[in-house]
């Protein structure tokens, strides 16, 4: 397959404010309401998701066979949130490919450009590279690189861990599903998954990050998300609904970095993962004085 023959997907769209609260609720199950008006750190994936899958469409569709998508890693830089009414254009490449005994194992990186403070102008304020396999690809040819996106930051000492377990139910991961538009059957219905290898429906792994991520935001940003400046993860094993979902927290010294793995009874679902937190805005000078 030439890749040089597949147009450059762009997409355009307006995120709208029902998108933005409606998608951060369902990231947080079981947490207290978030900040009105702030998206969840991880809602460029769900923007970025409709041009991948629809990439990963084109790539295979002359296989003889069917291919299924397996959700391999993700890395996400923001300069900023998604903000509610924004026009955000979504551009896509594909990085590279290599073949695997199992299909062919791509990267794609997505760069999402919005509108600026006053719309004045396109601003770019999003970046990811997604990690995946597509299992029985056999026509895809090698090529580019397949590293993923830039290393994560290095935490600088470290602070005291916190664990919190949840448990996702078949509910929360229906709602997970209509709120980011990902209505793979596996999901869904049972019949479906099982026929897929699984014992049940399974939760998406980007809400179980994004489940971790509100987790850091609210223990150590102070529940601001926008303070969030990127978040990465490597995942390893499904997440059914009904079973403990422990997710361990580890910050460094000035929870600037936070490392975090989820695990489910039967072992790591989500490992190598990490959110990196700017420090909080300075308060404003008061006019004609100092600090307090």
């Amino acid at each position: 397959m030439t890749l040089l023959a597949l147009p450059a997907p762009v997409r355009t769209l307006t995120v709208t404010e029902a998108d933005v609260t409606g998608y951060r609720a369902a990231a947080r199950p079981g947490l207290a309401p978030a900040a009105p008006g702030q998206s969840s750190p991880v809602h460029p994936f769900v923007l970025a998701h409709t041009v991948a899958e629809q990439t990963v469409a084109e790539l295979t569709a002359a296989e003889p066979g069917p291919v299924s998508v397996v959700h391999l890693g993700q890395d996400i830089r923001v300069l900023r949130p998604v903000r509610p009414g924004e026009e955000v254009t979504v551009r896509l490449e594909v990085l590279g490919i290599r073949k695997e005994a199992r299909g062919a194992r791509i990267a794609l990186r997505v760069r999402l450009t919005g509108q600026g403070e006053g719309r004045t102008g396109p601003e770019p304020f999003a970046e990811l590279v997604i990690s995946a396999l597509l299992v029985g690809a056999t026509l895809l040819e090698p090529f580019g690189d397949i590293a993923g996106g830039s290393p994560a930051p290095t935490p600088l000492g470290a602070g005291p861990p916190q664990t919190v377990t949840h448990e996702l139910t078949t509910d929360r991961i229906r709602t997970y599903a209509h709120a980011s538009g990902d209505l793979n059957p596996i999901h869904l219905d049972p019949e479906a998954a099982r026929a897929a290898g699984f014992d049940t429906v399974i939760a998406h792994g980007m809400s179980v990050v994004a489940l971790a991520v509100e987790e850091a935001v609210d223990r150590f940003a102070d529940g601001d998300a926008s303070r969030v400046r990127g978040l990465g993860c490597r995942f390893s094993a499904p997440v059914p609904p009904g079973v403990p979902l422990d997710i361990v927290l580890q910050p460094d010294a000035e929870a600037r970095v936070v490392r975090f793995t989820c695990k489910t009874p039967k072992g790591a679902a989500v490992k190598s993962g990490w959110v990196e937190i700017a420090a909080p805005a300075a308060p404003p000078v008061p006019e004609g004085g100092d600090l307090p």
